[in-house]
């Protein structure tokens, strides 16, 4: 059988660094984006090992970064069978009237614009082809809203009603769409949301159990890996210790 090609987004750390192990295990063929080369490299080194790998190196921020890798990549892996738009983040904890305007800029640019530019350039082949698989993630934040997380949170719906979309205007197309809604999940998200204050990061994940990057990266696989008629279309996962966005059951 021939394996499919897979492109991850934020493929440095995290969710999208488990997925790619995961998915190099399964034997999948992977191309790894990420804008940190030095890591973007290390994991291209160990993943070749399992499958054939390639790696794009841009910030998902700059539609003309994005447009010149994607178009950089030889013929025979022009034709990607999965498409997993894991990049994203969080900056600042801020009240709407406190907010900072390079936090909110650098959140809509990643969040909604990035996965706008790489899908804008990969979904025409799909659709030629009538055959593909996209993964968003999104995050619980997109189906709910809490204090102090007004423009993250704006981002997450909506990439959420972008999901609901694209699923509608490739339905022609026998593509598969899929969102996934990860709750806590100990990433490097906290650092990044607190300006790499690590103990401020550290308190997000305390006294209780929360998601790791490879529940999601399972979760990713379990939804590839479905029969062809079936479509896991919408997901919401939590640790069990989480209730809501901000109800989470701590033992300390």
């Amino acid at each position: 059988m021939t394996k499919k090609i897979a492109l991850i987004t934020g493929a440095t750390s995290g969710i999208g660094k488990a997925t790619a192990e995961l998915l190099a295990q399964k034997g999948y063929h992977l191309i790894l984006c990420g804008r940190r080369l030095d890591r973007l490299k290390k994991i291209h080194q160990n993943l070749s090992r399992q499958t054939t790998a390639t790696y794009l190196n841009f910030d998902i921020q700059s539609a003309d970064e994005v447009k010149k890798a994607i178009e950089s990549l030889p013929k025979k892996w022009k034709s990607i069978d999965i498409l997993i738009n894991n990049a994203g983040n969080a900056h600042g904890l801020d009240f709407i009237h406190e907010g900072n305007l390079n936090d909110w800029n650098a959140m809509i640019d990643t969040n909604i614009k990035g996965v706008l530019y790489i899908s804008k350039l990969i979904i025409p082949e799909m659709v030629r082809r009538k055959k593909g698989h996209i993964i968003i993630i999104g995050s619980i934040a997109g189906k709910e809203v809490y204090t102090k997380g007004n423009v993250y949170c704006a981002t997450k719906h909506a990439i959420d009603a972008l999901t609901k979309g694209i699923r509608m205007d490739l339905n022609p197309y026998g593509i598969k769409v899929t969102a996934i809604h990860p709750g806590l999940v100990e990433t490097e998200f906290s650092i990044v949301r607190f300006k790499g204050d690590a103990k401020k990061a550290n308190e997000v994940y305390k006294g209780y159990q929360p998601l790791h990057p490879k529940d999601i990266a399972n979760t990713i696989l379990y939804t590839l890996e479905t029969p062809p008629h079936v479509v896991i279309s919408d997901l919401t996962i939590l640790p069990l210790a989480q209730a809501a966005a901000t109800i989470v059951n701590k033992k300390v």
